[in-house]
């Protein structure tokens, strides 16, 4: 398989990509540390995207929060 072959192969199956070195990550984590500490690894992962994308001034975050809370 070629670079450009590559290349398209991740542009057309991006989620599918990214869903499997995500569980890749975990899974890892998980024989390394243990399952609840690494479920405490992503939710602080998870609150530092929030914060981060609130500093960045991303608005999809925001736009989506919104359909769920209106305090947002």
């Amino acid at each position: 398989m070629e670079r450009g072959d590559m290349y398209a192969f991740f542009k057309s199956n991006k989620g599918k990509v990214i869903g499997v070195l995500t569980g890749l990550l975990f899974g890892m984590l998980v024989l390394m540390v243990g399952f609840w500490r690494s479920v405490f690894l992503a939710i602080c992962m998870g609150v530092g995207y929030f914060v981060g994308s609130l500093y960045d001034g991303s608005s999809k975050l925001r736009t989506f929060l919104k359909k769920f809370s209106d305090t947002i």
